[in-house]
């Protein structure tokens, strides 16, 4: 592989129709970063969502009050009823919408468009923007920092914490980031941050005298756990139960604006989040050795700033960086390059991308991933010239596909290994799709296409095939899955 073709392929989502492969690769990169644009006009776009979170939490609440004997299963599935796949319509999902009152389901269905728009949003910058090596950056970041519409509510905020708490960071500090992904509205919902109590707090005392069978259960450990193993310090970074349990009283009283009646009483922080005083755990903390005075809201704070710099939150983010870009395999060198810049910056990410950029390591010439499914979708529409299509369509598509972005199977995101995504009956779907793209798109040229498609890496036998095919829409449906679009 060529540098150009690295670039191109490793680092972004692959040449674009009508554009030329790069001249100077590392240059090309970089000026990325500058053209990167984090609010640009199909995010920005997007209307607010306050008010529809708030009312969608109430409405199942009240739900629940009324259906008391509805087991807990069956509230899972209505959450899932506003996923985003068309094909959800035909399984048990709908089964359990149905048997809805019809005003649930009209807002069930309104959550459900939302996240479908939202991801409409994602995919059309990633296509046509000037900076698929940012958006790419921008993915990994959401995928670390994973959200999930399988909890009711975070239909409307999953698209909002990618657009709002991940994009606005990705070049700025991992403190910054690591505190508005982990205290925006989408985890706060996701991880049931929103309902937790201090044990000890004014909210809870009040409760315990009047029993209530509609409150919070009190602390709820999700989101501290989350933030330590998956987040920052890893799953070996030194801390246990006791941290756990310490920090989770930490985050008591953060939670998400319009939610409940005592939401009247809550601070309105960024983003749709709030805080609650009432309900936060009273006194001092000590996490991992370190005394974190009383505070409110700032106690919660300082322990991010404190986890963003610690050293093993500097490894953990620079193996899982290295494995991204590098290969399933991070290599060491690699690791430890990224590593002491993220210790000697303070975690600033866009020294870090930077110091990426200029690594050996990632300038190997054998491809060293296999592309998601994700990448390979948004690479198969830049390539093939895709430039509209219907959201419910781009929600289809990656349905089929076995990757629908804000919905991994659990907070840690997507595996980014090759095992993961290269199974037969993966690459089968891939064909298919393809096959799709193909017919709706310019299919002149396509030899020349692939020449600039993947610079000095085009292999004698993806020609042949591309010089046997019967017509050019053949020849790009081939082309979109050659093994140079599977691997980069």
């Amino acid at each position: 592989m060529s540098q150009a073709s690295i670039a191109l392929n490793r680092f972004g989502y692959g040449l674009a129709h009508g554009e030329t492969p790069p001249a100077d690769a590392q240059r090309f990169l970089l000026g990325q970063l500058d053209a990167y644009d984090p609010a640009p006009p199909a995010i920005a776009a997007r209307s607010g969502n306050r008010g529809q979170t708030g009312e969608l939490i109430e409405m199942i609440r009240n739900l629940r009050r009324r259906r008391q004997e509805m087991p807990e299963p069956a509230m899972a599935d209505m959450a899932a009823g506003a996923a985003m796949a068309e094909g959800e319509a035909e399984n048990s999902r709908a089964a359990a919408l149905a048997s809805l009152p019809p005003e649930y389901r009209a807002q069930l269905r309104e959550a459900r468009r939302y996240a479908v728009d939202d991801l409409a949003a994602r995919v059309a910058v990633a296509v046509t923007g000037p900076a698929p090596f940012a958006e790419r950056l921008v993915h990994f970041w959401s995928n670390h920092f994973s959200v999930s519409i399988g909890k009711v509510g975070t239909q409307f905020e999953v698209g909002p914490h990618e657009f709002a708490a991940i994009r606005p960071h990705v070049l700025g500090r991992f403190s910054d980031l690591l505190k508005a992904a982990s205290l925006h509205p989408a985890m706060l919902l996701y991880l049931d941050q929103f309902q937790s109590v201090g044990p000890g707090s004014p909210l809870q005392q009040r409760r315990a005298a009047r029993p209530n069978q509609n409150a919070p259960r009190g602390l709820n450990e999700n989101l501290a756990r989350e933030i330590l193993e998956l987040h920052t310090l890893g799953v070996d970074g030194g801390y246990d139960q006791a941290d756990v349990t310490e920090f989770a009283r930490a985050l008591t009283g953060w939670t998400v604006q319009g939610i409940g009646r005592v939401g009247r009483f809550a601070e309105a922080r960024a983003n749709g989040a709030a805080f609650l005083a009432p309900a936060h755990e009273p006194g001092a903390r000590t996490i991992l050795g370190r005394r974190y005075a009383a505070g409110g809201a700032e106690q919660a704070l300082a322990i991010l700033d404190d986890l963003a710099a610690h050293p093993a939150t500097a490894r953990h983010i620079a193996t899982k960086l290295a494995r991204h870009f590098a290969g399933d395999e991070p290599p060491p060198a690699l690791v430890a390059r990224l590593e002491a810049d993220f210790r000697a910056t303070g975690g600033d990410l866009a020294s870090l991308t930077r110091t990426l950029i200029a690594a050996p390591e990632v300038w190997v010439a054998g491809p060293v991933k296999f592309r998601t499914p994700f990448e390979w979708f948004v690479a198969a529409a830049r390539l093939s010239g895709t430039r509209e299509l219907p959201a419910p369509r781009i929600a289809q598509a990656l349905n089929e596909l076995g990757q629908v972005p804000w919905r991994a199977p659990s907070p840690a995101g997507y595996d980014d290994l090759a095992a993961s995504w290269a199974a037969p009956d993966v690459l089968l779907r891939r064909v298919e799709l393809a096959e799709r793209l193909a017919q709706g798109s310019p299919a002149e040229d396509v030899m020349a296409r692939a020449e600039a498609a993947f610079p000095g890496a085009l292999s004698d036998t993806t020609r042949t095939w591309l010089a046997r095919a019967e017509s050019g829409k053949q020849a790009l449906a081939l082309l979109l899955v050659a093994p140079e679009m599977m691997r980069r």
